[in-house]
């Protein structure tokens, strides 16, 4: 064998070698899909998304789904022959509409986290939020201790307005199961109900309706997600010539807006939503999971120090044909966490 002969066989070689050992060290690609870009929380998920996966090394594809089903499964086609390692779905509204996307991601073996809420069937091996229910009669409770408050210690006769986010939404169902456990324990308050729609346009059209239908009988207002919808309420308020303190806004998931509110005493008090928590924990599991570290298991307590989600109990998830639902805590400001404090996303944000 020729010194040339022997050259060309060292260069095939180190090709081949150098190949396979790229090939080996692949980063993993995340895609993940978004609703409403513009809204606070969905910049938390992505800030959170994107934060973790560059700490973890690994690649991630945020793409905005638009609240929509069948752009949301386009989506994930796309992903799936783009050759994705693991998936994130943030947000959705038609949790059912979606299953067969899930579904294909199940078929090709990837891995699939959610959050702020869960496709109603699939596996979905991480599913991140609060307890809606729980976290939703946690603040009705704020909300009742407002009214007695505001009546010498009684819960009078009147009429309580509920502002919906979507009577379609799984979300919106769970917060008003939260809501009702606890207001139905006072049959002299009637429960008017409207649709904000998460927007601040429909939550101030339909609060100055009922305002105008129930007038002096309204001795308080409950805004489901006041991040989103609360600003509409309280201009709703103002614009009748009222207070919005003399209503004593409560609701779960505060955003910036709800920060605000609270700070400039226009509403009581919410529990926070954990968005960017619930998004850097998915990255993680499903990075974890991936690379063949232990994840989260039903039946397990997750901790850490100082962390506003922690503890958090995994359960089996309600909503998924199988997958853990990991429920993280959200305090509730101002009484349990103030309304500067640096650990709040929204605060993150505004840095």
């Amino acid at each position: 064998m020729n010194r040339s002969f022997c050259k060309v066989i060292l260069a095939l070689l180190t090709l081949l070698f150098s190949t396979v050992s790229c090939a080996s060290e692949k980063r993993i690609t995340i895609g993940m899909i978004i609703k409403e870009p513009s809204a606070p929380y969905i910049q938390a998920f992505m800030k959170a998304a994107e934060e973790t996966a560059a700490s973890l090394g690994v690649n991630i594809m945020i793409r905005d789904g638009e609240a929509d089903s069948m752009k949301i499964m386009e989506i994930i086609d796309t992903f799936l022959i783009q050759g994705i390692d693991a998936f994130i779905l943030g947000g959705a509204v038609d949790l059912r509409a979606l299953v067969p996307g899930i579904v294909r991601l199940n078929e090709s073996e990837v891995p699939v986290a959610a959050l702020d809420t869960s496709p109603e069937g699939g596996v979905v091996d991480f599913f991140l939020s609060f307890d809606l229910a729980q976290s939703s009669a946690r603040a009705a409770e704020l909300f009742v201790e407002g009214i007695k408050s505001r009546n010498h210690g009684e819960i009078p006769d009147g009429v309580v307005l509920e502002i919906l986010g979507d009577k379609a939404d799984m979300f919106s169902h769970a917060c008003t199961e939260g809501f009702d456990s606890v207001l139905s324990k006072y049959p002299q308050l009637e429960i008017a109900q409207g649709e904000g729609k998460w927007n601040n346009t429909d939550s101030h059209a339909v609060t100055s309706d009922l305002l105008t239908r129930f007038g002096k009988r309204v001795v308080g207002i409950y805004v489901q997600t006041p991040d989103i919808m609360g600003p509409g309420v309280v201009a709703a308020i103002e614009a009748a010539g009222l207070n919005a303190a003399d209503y004593g806004i409560c609701g779960i998931c505060i955003g910036p807006e709800g920060i605000d509110l609270i700070k400039k005493g226009k509403m009581l008090g919410a529990v926070a939503q954990p968005a960017y928590d619930s998004a850097a924990l998915a990255v993680r599991f499903l990075v974890d999971k991936l690379r063949g570290n232990p994840v989260p298991q039903i039946g397990d307590t997750l901790t850490e120090d100082g962390a506003l989600w922690s503890p958090a109990k995994v359960i089996k998830n309600p909503w998924a044909e199988d997958g853990a639902f990991i429920v993280l805590q959200g305090p509730l400001v101002p009484s349990e966490a103030h309304p500067d404090d640096p650990r709040l996303w929204e605060n993150m944000l505004t840095k």
